[in-house]
């Protein structure tokens, strides 16, 4: 009967123990690809090296207790202890790490967006509560300037919100892949015709067609978050780049080169994090809400394409996408 048992935790997926006193007399498959192969006949005081975990093993009762760093520094596993007949307990390890990082991260993104809410709308009260002191009210100049800077932080909110609110859009279908036959030397061309007014883009295509499948407004809107922030941050008089190329190995590259100061190396593998920001003054005073480049990754991984970002200091940063052709055209 023993054996059987044993033959049956063997089938489990999740790392499982039988513990007998001090000693593991058995480990599944799972339980040895996590704690090693050396598990059975180990002390499981070694082996697991939590207190908290190893005084409920030794409790009559047993019950559950969290692990921290079983595996890699950081996970999160959750033990649960069952008591057996002639002192053995049965042990089972399941993987919280995922959870236990998508709680963390919801719980940041939602401080992250109060936050960020908070700043403008504090100033913009403040503002309106001086101006409604009739001496502060009364001088043209002054309500002038208090009223520009309302006006500048209602508009910093409703950015915010409409950051937000494509974000959560994205999201919501990121597992749907797009359909549609989007033609993007056309869609460069529109979306930088929008802005030539504002700033010189020099767009630069080996292609005179080239087609993706894809969302229409949604790539819009990677290209047209890629030139703002060339706009932003660039900071130079040599304009912007956008390079469209049609590759042979059935890849279009989408490359936004700005010339300006550039991003320090340790920043470059968070900005797509959401409300990250390399320059937090610059990015704010210039009007940005921390979202855009976390909307170009969503965007862009939905349509199983690639995004990097390379800079050099004092030359300038480069955004890429690389999307995949659609070759039926």
């Amino acid at each position: 009967m023993a054996e059987y048992a044993k033959q049956l935790l063997s089938l489990i997926e999740i790392p499982i123990l039988l513990v007998q006193g001090d000693r593991v007399n058995f480990a599944n498959a799972a339980a040895k690809a996590l704690l090693g192969g050396h598990i059975e006949g180990q002390d499981i005081r070694i082996a697991l090296r939590d207190p908290e975990a190893l005084k409920l093993i030794k409790s009559p009762e047993g019950g559950r207790a969290k692990i921290s760093g079983l595996s890699v520094r950081g996970s999160v596993w959750e033990m649960v202890c069952s008591p057996l007949a002639d002192n053995n307990r049965l042990i089972s390890l399941q993987d919280q790490s995922v959870q236990v990082s998508v709680a963390r991260a919801h719980a940041d993104f939602v401080a992250n967006a109060s936050h960020e809410l908070r700043t403008p709308l504090t100033a913009i009260l403040g503002y309106v509560e001086t101006l409604s002191d009739p001496k502060a009210g009364e001088d043209a100049a002054t309500r002038q300037r208090f009223l520009d800077i309302i006006k500048r932080e209602a508009t910093r909110m409703q950015s915010l919100v409409s950051d937000l609110m494509s974000l959560s859009r994205i999201e919501a279908i990121r597992h749907e892949a797009p359909s549609d036959q989007i033609e993007m030397v056309s869609l460069c061309r529109e979306v930088i015709g929008e802005r030539l007014r504002e700033i010189e883009v020099n767009f630069i295509t080996n292609a005179d067609k080239a087609h993706v499948t894809g969302d229409h407004a949604q790539l819009a809107q990677v290209i047209r978050n890629l030139v703002d922030n060339a706009e932003k941050y660039g900071g130079s008089d040599k304009g912007t780049t956008v390079q469209l190329e049609a590759s042979d190995r059935g890849w279009l590259t989408l490359a936004i080169t700005d010339h300006g100061e550039g991003i320090a190396p340790e920043h470059l593998p968070r900005l797509t994090e959401r409300f990250y920001r390399a320059d937090t003054g610059r990015s704010r005073a210039a009007g940005g809400t921390g979202l855009g480049l976390a909307i170009v990754k969503h965007i862009v991984e939905r349509h199983r394409g690639r995004f990097d970002i390379s800079s050099r200091q004092g030359e300038g940063t480069t955004a890429t996408i690389m999307l995949p052709q659609d070759k039926s055209v």
